[in-house]
């Protein structure tokens, strides 16, 4: 197709062209992927600017999306591309390609980066793109600390994301230090949290989080206007109408009374052991799952001596209350396209097992995506997690449900905006959720809408309802 940028686009592309290193905060649907490969374009064929281009993007978006984007319009089929992934065999296959662009995907960063040190090879790539940026929000992560050796020997740097600050602004640090080395916010991030926040809840000399100071968010995003486009889709999308639709269900007694016992131990078990994020984040799960309908638990096998002699990993099925409620969705939607964002493989299995009649369209290739998009599926399979980036999936249907609400706002974020886009053939999308009432369901959603997703709150919540049975029983 012929490419006709709308005016916004025009200004990306202009700002990616003209400037060496840019953060690109651009909403979901606006188009960042064109935009990119359109000054990638004139960069390299009008300008000689640059010569070998690095796209570094999760793992889909990285061997698919990218390409698809290049295929679609007339003005990008010169770029070539090749693909640094799979095996390291085909890895290095594809580094050794002569293309213009070469897709990795980010959980190879750190060997790609390695592979240069180790060989004392010059680094290739004149430009580097990082899609979905705020998969380096830690400073801690391999993947973070190989690219850092890597942006300062390249001349041009773009970040791209959609949600750049998904958990609070202390996310902005290591990726805004990937473009400027630490000029505009600190050198290390104690810097950046002294001078921006304070210390919030804590237990003696733990601090489990960090509230920004007054005028922290303005001071900061001052400092980042010079490197920063921010462009949302409502100021310049016609965008369908969203209705959130909160499904709230009862719990059989028997079903309660194991998710109770639950939510005891679990608490208890924290209490006598050491209070770590592990911890909170485990019993947060076990919840989740158990509100869900089943839950995962391990069968230690031991000798007559007691000695373990081996785990296995089990499911305990709780109930089926989700499976019925999502069962009524799909009857009163007769021949709608409903995608499904399930949170665990039991979840998924479950579903798969009673839903088999519809036979359910789970992505793993480009010809799951064409079949959903060509209206052929009844149903879509997905973990948020694996559809969360760069797939279009609005042309497929307008309907989603979730099943289990995710302890990750990214993830619920990305998820939706896959259905409600530009493009989307119907005026409005219906996204509903599937909530038990009385569970951590209901804390994790008032998180997601809140956009706190700390796991002090979640725990504490937990805390909150048994101490209110206590007080009721009595």
């Amino acid at each position: 197709m012929k490419y006709i940028p709308h005016d916004y686009q025009k200004f990306t592309i202009d700002r990616m062209h003209d400037q060496r290193k840019i953060f690109a905060v651009l909403d979901m649907g606006l188009g960042k992927t064109s935009c990119t490969l359109t000054a990638i374009e004139r960069l390299m064929y009008d300008d000689f600017d640059v010569s070998k281009v690095l796209i570094i993007a999760p793992l889909f978006v990285a061997d698919v999306t990218w390409e698809d984007e290049r295929d679609k319009w007339d003005h990008l089929r010169r770029l070539r591309i090749s693909k640094i992934l799979g095996t390291e065999k085909q890895r290095l296959a594809g580094l050794n390609a002569d293309a213009d662009l070469y897709t990795i995907n980010r959980e190879n960063v750190k060997w790609l980066v390695d592979y240069f040190v180790r060989s004392k090879k010059p680094w290739p790539f004149d430009m580097i793109v990082v899609d979905e940026s705020s998969s380096f929000k830690s400073g801690s992560s391999q993947r973070f600390k190989a690219l850092k050796k890597a942006t300062p020997i390249t001349s041009r740097v773009i970040l791209l994301t959609g949600t750049p600050d998904p958990n609070g602004l202390m996310d902005l640090w290591s990726q805004v230090y990937l473009l400027d080395g630490g000029e505009r916010l600190g050198k290390t991030l104690t810097a950046y949290r002294s001078r921006y926040f304070m210390p919030g809840r804590r237990n003696g000399n733990v601090i489990y989080d960090w509230i920004p100071r007054e005028g922290a968010k303005e001071e900061i995003f001052a400092k980042l206007a010079d490197i920063m486009i921010s462009l949302t889709a409502k100021d310049y999308l016609k965008m369908p109408e969203r209705i959130d639709n909160i499904i709230k269900l009862k719990m059989p007694e028997a079903a309660r009374a194991k998710y109770e016992q639950m939510e005891e131990d679990c608490i208890l078990e924290l209490e006598q052991g050491e209070i770590v994020a592990g911890n909170k984040a485990a019993v947060t799960n076990k919840l989740l799952q158990m509100a869900n309908g089943a839950v995962y638990y391990e069968d230690v096998a031991a000798d007559d001596d007691g000695v373990i002699t081996g785990i296995e990993r089990k499911v305990e099925r709780i109930h089926d209350v989700k499976l019925d409620a999502l069962e009524e969705i799909v009857e009163d939607n007769a021949g709608q396209p409903i995608a499904v964002f399930y949170n665990f493989q039991h979840d998924f299995d479950r579903l798969m097992e009673r839903f088999k009649k519809y036979n359910p369209t789970v992505i793993r290739s480009r010809a799951d995506i064409e079949r959903w998009n060509r209206g052929e599926a009844r149903l879509l399979f997905a973990h948020p997690a694996s559809v969360g980036h760069g797939l279009n999936l609005q042309a497929g249907g307008s309907i989603a449900v979730w099943f289990g609400v995710p302890n990750n706002l990214e993830w619920y974020q990305q998820a939706n905006a896959r259905l409600h886009r530009q493009g989307q053939r119907s005026s409005t999308v219906v996204i509903s959720h599937l909530l038990m009432e009385g569970t951590q369901d209901i804390a994790v959603m008032r998180s997601l809408k809140g956009k706190s997703l700390s796991q002090d709150e979640l725990i504490a919540a937990v805390k909150a309802r048994i101490e209110s049975r206590k007080t009721n029983k009595k």
